[in-house]
């Protein structure tokens, strides 16, 4: 009928009929692409047969958070442009199958209204709360409806990593497939992402089975950001509220990732709203690379001085940027500042960033636990570039830091005592 890129769909999705199970798991580590795979199926059922189908994940702030233009391209891939007519906020079939999108933080109201549900796909589901969680399964009721869930891990005591947990120890009376699905089970895993693979495989192999394997990392008090940073998927219309938009640059070193960060302050909070992150950027790239951060040519750009020919370059080819100042202990001076915000608000799509903010961390003693004051150099290459963003703001220990009135109103946590 169709050729599948993986063997896993056909396992998971298609050999046991749909409504013979409750619960259809995927998880795993990034690049196996389970949310494709997902999407085609979804797309494929829905023309044979007509039902409601809610694609559901815990923020979304408008459609384009949502999985909408993916399953528009498994609609197009399969030749089925004629029988799905595709609308601004849902998709509908010929036959009657609609496809709607929510947000569960926001909407979880109206979706306990819905009826007639045959299948929920929670995709990201590792940002979905216990609220969301106990109130969907209720919801989604229709005779013989599922609930197909995708995921990459984070920690072990998530919400969404306990219930797999769970299921997989005490399946439900409705029953259960759960299935991994790393970069190796994906047929089509592309270059780019293997580049980045490797390069993490090779630096820092625990990080790797985290990310690229899936594996849970247990919450460690040695984490730097631990309990000072957040994940949404706020409006991106945010940043015009703020006074100024900082954008940060780190610069690959042999197979080390070149990275671009863009954040905003309001208040007492720092948003971090998009990035760039690639292994093995050549300098030539580098331009493109950048544009894929919106405004980056029409605001300053702040990168590592010690790579003054690639700021020259860069400043040739129309971006406004310079060095970011150093000075012995800048980077824990950074820390410092950066921990004085009341909270650091990653956007879900910087999925790198997210990364480093659940693994930068202080050395710990490997014979007593103990975490000591020393800064590993490890993923930080994204956080190397939001100090670096803030260059002027953050400055040395003998100097108070400088932040503008209407960025903290009457606040005044950024000063450091000597």
């Amino acid at each position: 009928m169709y050729a599948f890129s993986s063997d896993w769909a056909t396992e998971v999705l298609y050999d046991r009929a749909l409504g013979s199970v409750r619960w259809r798991w995927t998880y795993g580590g990034r690049g196996g692409g389970k949310s494709v795979e997902i999407a085609r199926a979804l797309v494929l059922l829905g023309a044979i047969e007509p039902m409601t189908i809610l694609c559901a994940r815990e923020f979304q702030n408008s459609i384009n958070d949502s999985v909408l233009a993916l399953l528009e391209a498994q609609i197009i891939d399969l030749g089925l442009s004629h029988f799905y007519k595709v609308k601004n906020n849902e998709i509908e079939g010929q036959n009657g199958t609609r496809f709607t999108f929510k947000g569960l933080r926001n909407n979880i109201q109206s979706i306990k209204s819905m009826h007639g549900i045959k299948i929920c796909w929670v995709e990201e589901a590792q940002t979905v709360s216990q609220d969301s969680w106990d109130i969907l399964g209720p919801t989604v009721r229709a005779n013989k409806s599922e609930v197909w869930v995708s995921f990459n891990p984070r920690e072990e005591e998530d919400p969404t990593y306990k219930l797999m947990t769970r299921h997989q120890e005490d399946p439900s009376d409705g029953g259960v497939i759960i299935r991994k699905v790393n970069y190796c089970d994906n047929a089509f895993f592309p270059d780019v992402l293997r580049q980045e693979m490797e390069y993490c495989k090779r630096i820092d192999y625990e990080a790797y089975e985290h990310i690229w394997l899936g594996l849970p990392k247990a919450l460690s008090e040695a984490v730097i950001f631990s309990g000072k940073y957040r994940v949404e998927a706020f409006s991106d219309e945010l940043w015009l509220e703020a006074d100024r938009l900082f954008y940060g640059a780190d610069f690959g070193f042999a197979n080390d990732p070149s990275t671009l960060v863009r954040c905003f302050i309001i208040g007492t909070k720092l948003y971090i709203e998009y990035e760039a992150y690639g292994v093995g950027v050549e300098l030539d790239e580098m331009p493109q690379f950048y544009d894929s951060v919106p405004l980056s040519r029409k605001w300053p750009i702040h990168g590592d001085s010690s790579r003054p020919e690639t700021i020259s370059y860069l400043s040739r080819q129309g971006f406004v940027i310079d060095g970011a100042t150093k000075w012995p202990g800048s980077v824990e001076d950074g820390i410092t500042y950066l921990k004085g915000f009341e909270e650091i608000i990653i956007h879900e799509r910087c999925k790198h960033m997210i990364d480093e903010a659940r693994l930068y961390s202080y050395k710990t003693d490997r014979l007593t636990g103990e975490i000591l004051p020393v800064v590993l150099d490890k993923h930080n290459h994204l956080w190397d570039a939001v100090r670096y963003s803030l260059d002027g703001y953050i400055t040395g220990k003998n100097n108070p830091l400088r932040i503008s009135k209407n960025l903290l109103g009457e606040f005044n946590v950024f000063q450091i005592q000597t």
